[in-house]
């Protein structure tokens, strides 16, 4: 998951944070990124370019079609996850918020084994990853 959300971003980031849920049999997630201390979602990286001497013609490739195939990636990530536990008869944490610093090499993850949407009509996988979204961001100004 941290591969392909660095190869996202060519390698360009401070952090990266990624959101999986495994709830009911549903498989969701997301990602976003701390780039030069900003916290941006992964289709507005540009907005976190600041003008670098030795390299001002650089943007970031935010291709939709992109974006899909890094989504696709996690999901199936977590379906491997989910195999491995039931092979090993172990719990599948209902969600797991992954942050990996890009600077230190050091990832942590929080796991939830608890059902976190699914018994709340008014949330959503996206709405709980959203949530972190901008509490992080908020953290981080």
């Amino acid at each position: 998951m941290v591969s392909i959300c660095l190869e996202y971003v060519f390698e360009r980031a401070n952090k990266i944070y990624i959101y999986c849920s495994y709830e009911e049999g549903l498989v969701s997630s997301d990602f976003f990124y701390n780039i030069n201390g900003k916290i941006v979602e992964r289709h507005k990286l540009n907005d976190a370019l600041v003008n670098e001497e030795d390299d001002t013609n650089f943007s970031y490739d935010i291709a939709v079609e992109r974006q899909k195939a890094v989504v696709k990636i996690i999901n199936e990530n977590i379906k491997e996850i989910v195999k491995l536990c039931k092979k090993y008869d172990r719990e599948m944490p209902a969600e797991i918020k992954i942050v990996y610093d890009v600077k230190s090499n050091e990832l942590t993850a929080r796991y939830k084994y608890e059902l976190v949407h699914t018994n709340d009509s008014n949330k959503t996988a996206s709405s709980i990853a959203r949530l972190w979204f901008e509490q992080i961001k908020k953290e981080n100004n």
